[in-house]
């Protein structure tokens, strides 16, 4: 087994590492005052009711992320003998099945309402004396929530690139997306105001919806890592080239007839093996496949442990690229 002696970061990553973590803070103090200023305007809107418990849900991904980070980088032992970096996974996975299960929840309750053809009741309220009613509050409380969420998300959408962390990923997703929910609930407030009922309900419908889809396609990610997918972009939109590279750079070097590796996604690293078809007389092959290991894990700071094997031909080694 070949790996690195550090379960460090590169010093450029540790720091984007410092940054992701200063902004996680920030995003979980942001939130506990967002989720404060919901809870004392939540009334019995539904759609209130659904943007809060989506606000609830926006403390997991960072939570689950400065847990990680404090888990991934113990160092192997006899239990662990890869370290600890599926850490990161596991937390995606939670983070995912959190999103889904309250999701359905929320649809299942808005659904419910609104089949009972229940009219959600917003008072007034006198906090200076004056009889106010209470959805203007609802509004200012929702519009709150909206620009912050929006600006944190697209700061972590370059950290996680940097980092290949998809709980970050996923947690700059739901910042990124906070708007429509804010923007569903607002309406169906104003449709209350006007006489629609129903818009209430179908406004919560519409946020259980995407809290659901959320849920989903996060959980498909995690559990594709944890089957040992072939490592992807972190955006999960195309295959990483990763393997590519590490195949180009091998075939590239004079000894070298042909190669194959294969990658697995360990976290926000890659752990794999690699197959090497020597030319002819290759001479001192242990000291050239060792040569070649620096020289791959040299390429991606995300090559953590890579295994070298030489063999006669590739007939016997199964095709990554074939199902």
């Amino acid at each position: 087994m070949s790996s690195r002696n550090d379960y460090e970061l590169p010093s450029d990553k540790q720091e984007v590492l410092r940054k992701a973590i200063r902004l996680e803070w920030l995003t979980i103090a942001f939130f506990f005052t967002a989720v404060v200023a919901l809870y004392l305007t939540l009334g019995s809107s539904q759609a209130m009711k659904a943007a809060w418990i989506e606000d609830l849900l926006a403390f997991v991904p960072p939570i689950s992320f400065l847990i990680a980070a404090r888990i991934r980088y113990r160092p192997a032992n006899e239990d662990y003998p890869y370290g600890y970096h599926r850490a990161v996974g596991i937390g995606f996975l939670c983070a995912s099945l959190a999103l889904f299960v309250l999701g359905l929840w929320v649809l299942y309750d808005s659904a419910i309402r609104l089949i009972r053809f229940e009219h959600p009741p917003i008072g007034l309220v006198q906090p200076f004396g004056e009889p106010i009613w209470l959805g203007w509050f609802m509004l200012l409380a929702l519009g709150y929530t909206v620009l912050p969420a929006v600006f944190l998300g697209r700061a972590k959408v370059s950290l996680a690139r940097g980092l290949h962390d998809k709980i970050l990923w996923a947690d700059a997703e739901m910042n990124k997306a906070d708007w429509t929910t804010a923007g569903a609930a607002m309406l169906g407030i104003v449709g209350i105001r006007f006489g629609l009922w129903w818009a209430d309900s179908v406004a919560a419908l519409f946020i259980s919806l995407n809290i659901v889809k959320d849920g989903v396609k996060s959980m498909g990610a995690a559990v594709a890592d944890l089957m040992d997918q072939a490592p992807r972009l972190v955006d999960g939109s195309a295959r990483d080239p990763a393997r590519a590279r590490l195949e180009e750079e091998l075939r590239g070097m004079s000894w070298v007839h042909d190669a194959r590796v294969r990658l697995r996604e360990d976290g926000h690293v890659f752990i794999g093996d690699a197959v090497v078809v020597p030319k002819g007389a290759t001479g001192d092959v242990t000291r050239k496949i060792e040569v070649a290991r620096r020289a791959l894990m040299d390429l991606d700071w995300r090559i953590h442990d890579l295994t070298l094997m030489p063999v006669r031909d590739l007939e016997d080694v199964r095709n990554v690229d074939e199902p």
